[in-house]
């Protein structure tokens, strides 16, 4: 039996440690990522079975980090960098954007950056400013970079296993919420492709469309919509940069509405493009408007008023109830 259960945050660190033992090229850098094992405990035990020069714990500095990350690139090695919260990706920005995305297209294909930029996102967790940020929509647009983000613990598995063996440099997104919700994971599948989306629920009458921690509201919405006699589809997008038009199209040509929900605000984010580029695609149809449902464009709040801030069942639900009505 290759199947067993286990928390995203589990998968994620079997993820890295098939990694390592299979590429000696492989490394992973950040701060605590060693002896700590992280803030999360994602990179627990690695260093310990890896040592030191491949599991390197780094100074508190973003920039050098990534900076250095692209270095070892160059020299042929696939570092996996970890950003220990959402908002400290900031100081490694330029970094990201000027060199790590750009490089492959200034050398004119001659050179690759495999480098994997890990960042825990979102909110959901208590945390105070700079430690809940959704910044996913900066980073696809930029061209360049790949951008992904896993849902549950078997796709965390999966997809970093990808991300690290792509050539490109991919920005990994994981949603620090779901960290501890559990999934069967079989470590002998064959996985979906990286950019895929995959369906997670059918439905008929709507389809949902989201990644990384706002699935599982979808599909605890799409189950209560049931309850009330509403046939609700529920995608995975798994991928921000490409985002698979292809499937959000098949879905939306069979219920003909379309709720995009991402936990980053509304306001140009992921939802725009998809709703734009969806409303070309299947404009004879569409039934109703594409929607969307996301955060307000306002910064992260404290703790205490997160939940109003989060987009829940309750917003979810309104929007399906909305496009229904038209």
């Amino acid at each position: 039996m290759t199947a067993e259960k286990m928390s995203l945050a589990k998968a994620l660190n079997e993820s890295l440690r098939k990694a390592l033992d299979t590429d000696p090229k492989v490394l992973i850098m950040g701060e605590d990522v060693g002896k700590l094992g992280g803030v999360f405990r994602i990179t627990d035990g690695l260093q310990k079975d890896f040592g030191e020069e491949r599991v390197i714990d780094t100074p508190l500095a973003e920039s050098g980090i990534v900076g250095t990350a692209i270095g070892l690139a160059l020299r042929g090695y696939r570092p996996v960098v970890e950003i220990q919260f959402d908002g400290f990706v900031f100081p490694a920005y330029d970094q990201i954007v000027t060199q790590l995305a750009k490089m492959h297209a200034r050398a004119l294909g001659k050179i690759k950056l495999p480098v994997v930029v890990r960042i825990p996102y979102g909110g959901g967790i208590g945390a105070v400013e700079h430690h809940s940020e959704s910044p996913e929509a900066l980073f696809a647009h930029v061209p360049g970079l790949k951008v992904v983000s896993p849902s549950n613990a078997s796709d965390g598995y999966w997809m970093l296993q990808q991300a690290i063996q792509s050539d490109d440099p991919v920005i990994f997104f994981e949603p620090k919420r779901r960290y501890w919700d559990k999934a069967e994971v079989d470590i002998e599948a064959i996985p979906d492709p990286l950019h895929a989306a995959r369906v997670a629920r059918t439905g008929t009458g709507v389809t949902l469309a989201a990644y990384g921690p706002m699935v599982k509201v979808c599909l605890e919405a799409a189950a209560a919509a049931q309850d009330e006699g509403k046939s609700v589809e529920v995608l995975d997008l798994r991928s921000m940069s490409p985002i698979d038009f292809d499937a959000i199209q098949r879905s939306v040509e069979k219920t003909g509405r379309l709720v995009v929900v991402h936990e980053a605000p509304v306001f140009y984010g992921a939802g725009a493009e998809i709703a734009a580029r969806i409303t070309e695609r299947c404009f004879y149809h569409l039934e109703a408007p594409v929607l969307r449902v996301g955060g307000f464009h306002a910064p992260y709040p404290p703790a205490r008023v997160e939940e109003e801030y989060l987009p829940g069942l309750d917003r979810v639900l309104d929007a399906v109830d909305r496009s229904l009505a038209y």
